[in-house]
């Protein structure tokens, strides 16, 4: 064999290929190989840019979060009058709310003189400066529901509430339809926010009566915790405050909301609770010439409380006058009377509904 034969033999690189095919496979070994893949490759990212044009919304341009002028968007409509900060996150996040026409996004920003509209209505903007936050103290009777519209027609505890030329009332939290007693309300959806996180840790104190047998280690039972069908709970304080027979009055405190916490702890050792009463938000007390049904509006100095206690700025104004600040028995009188005329129309009304 001639040695030009034998160069043509060692030439193609077919061995090599496969020598090396064994070891680290044949991906990319041969052009005919590459060419293929190559091709394929260009048409799936093709097809894969087509479909992220189609279902991904043009994002809004917002100003970025180092900008002091600029705010969270959900924290805007919340101050808005449109709901609680959680509330108006759960929106953005279902692309109901739009900013200039284009699909907003959790997190974006705006300095406030763009369009915001949810599900195509406009909303009007207040700024922070122009905002006065405003805190009611209402005295919820048993029986209101804590909710805007009750389907059923029963009294909520928005009926009675003053009206507002801009945004709304939001409450500080629920009380259960057999729960009377302390409820804030505010028009700064932020400060609601924060007065109900667990995180802030406001204290909030009851007055409970049970019915049942007690006994000190069910007490420290309920001090050390106990697990709830959502998680661990219990009692940061609880005081005796007297009673006759089985029936026996505490003060609880807790630090957080959750849903009939109250009632389900003392149920847990197996007592019954007949009588729930919040009288206290934070270290402030429900106003005792405060009639059932009645609310009256904190002055200044009470609203810079809540405001302090969760790491907001201070306010500096109000629209409660100096001279309307005390409760006389002459003020507590009217709110009797108010209330008393508002529950004879709704109890009016709800036997015409019935009819």
């Amino acid at each position: 064999m001639s040695q030009d034969k034998r160069s043509a033999k060692n030439i193609p690189p077919s061995t090599d290929a496969k020598s090396s095919s064994n070891k680290y496979g044949s991906r990319g070994t041969s052009s005919k190989t590459v060419a293929k893949k190559g091709q394929r490759k260009i048409v799936v990212n093709k097809k894969e840019q087509g479909k992220k044009t189609e279902d991904t919304p043009v994002k809004v341009n917002f100003q970025k979060a180092t900008v002091k002028d600029s705010e969270k968007l959900q924290k805007v409509l919340a101050r808005a009058g449109k709901g609680s900060r959680r509330e108006m996150e759960t929106i953005i996040g279902q692309g109901r709310v739009s900013v200039d026409g284009k699909t907003a996004f959790l997190g974006d920003r705006i300095e406030g003189g763009e369009q915001i509209r949810i599900d195509g209505h406009l909303v009007k903007l207040t700024t922070q400066e122009d905002d006065i936050c405003r805190v009611l103290m209402y005295n919820k009777p048993e029986g209101e529901m804590c909710t805007r519209k009750d389907p059923e027609g029963r009294a909520t505890v928005f009926d009675r509430l003053p009206p507002l030329e801009s945004g709304r009332w939001v409450a500080v939290g629920r009380l259960d339809i057999n729960t009377s007693g302390m409820l804030l309300f505010t028009t700064d959806g932020e400060l609601a926010n924060r007065l109900m996180h667990p995180s802030q840790k406001v204290e909030r104190e009851y007055a409970v009566r049970v019915f049942g047998e007690i006994n000190e280690a069910m007490l420290q039972t309920l001090r050390t915790g106990v697990k709830l069908e959502d998680g661990p709970a219990r009692f940061q304080k609880i005081t005796y405050r007297g009673g006759e027979g089985r029936n026996h009055w505490f003060h609880v405190v807790l630090s957080e909301g959750r849903n009939r916490e109250v009632r389900r702890l003392w149920e847990s050792q197996d007592v019954q609770v007949s009588r729930l009463i919040r009288v206290r938000y934070g270290d402030m007390e429900m106003k005792r010439q405060l009639p059932l049904g009645g609310w009256t509006e904190l002055g200044l100095q009470d609203v810079n409380y809540y405001r302090k206690l969760v790491q907001l700025k201070p306010e500096t104004q109000s629209k409660v006058k100096v001279d309307e600040k005390a409760m006389d028995n002459a003020k507590s009188r009217r709110i009797r009377r108010s209330v008393k005329k508002h529950q004879q129309r709704h109890q009016q009304a709800t036997r015409r509904m019935r009819k």
